[in-house]
């Protein structure tokens, strides 16, 4: 069995937990907390045998082998750091870091340390948006034009809503940017195989003071008794919109927002080629929508005996019985756990998982973003 623990025991935690369960071979062994009691209720609700409060204990427990960073995004630069000098394979949830200088720091480090390098980008793993990608490789969509869509949620809508990632100092100097267009960016870039080479962004902040609850609350729970509240200012994005120049010519632009009500987790991609367009929409994740000029729309589901041969395993179960965010985050852990059986990293043509690179670039778009609504003018991604 792979020995495996994870570092933060909050929301996306036992969602690596969940998805490193269902592959066969791992066991969690440890989990890391800031407060020790939280760490040994939280193990003990999550029957994991090891409970810790130091990230430093938790990297001496015997024979591990891989440590997922679940931390908040303040963490993630140093504890990568101190993971990669322990010599011990690596899962980064995103961002992988706060700047970009920090990301080519933990790109060089991941290289000399020689382990398995990995960054949680999970919407490149839903057999669609694979399919989109295969589709787009094998020349079925033509020339592309144009790539365009959104991520919407509707969890900060309130004075009321708050949440570590409002702060700056803990979230990073983007918050709906960083926190969920990150994930369209890395997935338009999947799907196209192009890169995002110039960007021209405005970003908004809706609520200049929120009101965070004194005793505080976990992310994205519900809350229906009285709270104790206090104001505080507000310095990170509310709703932005972007546009896009990629490396081969085409165009772009993407929307995201986290105060879009009724919106919960919509993540949308259209690609706009010269044969047809594609469109994927992750809250219906089953279905890729493809478009035509003189021929009826087609509207393709996910039955393995449909797709493209190469990426056929990304859907596990026959038509109709539909998969969604767990099972795509489980073909994540199941490609990254592949290339820790084998004690290296794929090369980069055969990677099925985003990797310390990925996640670097992602950081690069991120701060020429930010630098192009702080400058208001179009702005290139330093790589």
């Amino acid at each position: 069995m792979i020995q495996v623990a994870i570092i933060g025991a909050g929301f996306i935690g036992p969602a690596h937990l969940e998805a490193l369960r269902r592959l066969g071979d791992v066991e969690v062994v440890a989990l890391c907390d800031s407060r020790l009691e939280a760490a040994q209720r939280k193990a003990r609700a999550l029957n994991i045998a090891h409970a810790y409060d130091s990230v430093e204990a938790l990297l001496a427990h015997p024979g591990l082998q891989v440590v997922h960073n679940c931390t908040p995004n303040h963490l993630h630069a140093q504890i990568n750091r101190q993971i990669l000098a322990a010599g011990l394979h690596v899962f980064s949830e995103k961002p992988l870091c706060m700047t970009a200088e920090e990301a080519r720091e933990l790109v060089a480090l991941a290289a000399r340390a020689g382990v398995v390098h990995g960054v949680s980008f999970v919407y490149r793993q839903f057999a669609m948006v694979q399919q989109a990608a295969a589709m787009i490789r094998h020349g079925e969509v033509g020339r592309i034009f144009a790539a365009h869509g959104s991520y919407l949620q509707d969890w900060m809508l309130l004075e009321t809503d708050y949440n570590w990632r409002v702060d700056s100092a803990q979230g990073g100097a983007s918050r709906t940017v960083a926190d969920i267009g990150s994930h369209w960016c890395d997935t338009v870039q999947f799907m196209t195989g192009r890169r995002i080479v110039e960007v021209m962004a405005d970003l908004s902040i809706v609520w200049p003071t929120r009101k965070a609850p004194v005793n505080g609350k976990a992310t994205f729970s519900a809350v229906h008794e009285a709270q104790a509240y206090e104001t505080r200012p507000v310095d990170t994005e509310d709703f932005g919109s972007v546009l896009l120049r990629f490396d081969d010519g085409s165009k772009g632009s993407f929307m995201v927002s986290q105060v879009s009500a009724g919106r919960k987790n919509r993540l949308a991609v259209e690609i706009n080629g010269s044969l047809c367009s594609l469109a994927w929409d992750q809250e219906v994740p089953q279905r890729l929508w493809i478009g035509h000029r003189e021929q009826p729309d087609r509207l393709l589901s996910d039955d393995p005996s449909l797709l493209r041969p190469e990426i056929a395993d990304s859907a596990h179960y026959p038509g109709g019985h539909i998969e969604g965010w767990p099972d795509a985050f489980k073909n994540m852990m199941g490609h990254f756990y592949q290339a820790v059986r084998a004690g290296k990293m794929p090369a980069a043509g055969a990677r099925r998982f985003a990797a310390f690179d990925d996640g670097a670039d992602v950081m690069y778009i991120i701060e020429a973003i930010v630098k192009s609504h702080q400058e208001q003018r179009w702005v290139s991604v330093e790589r």
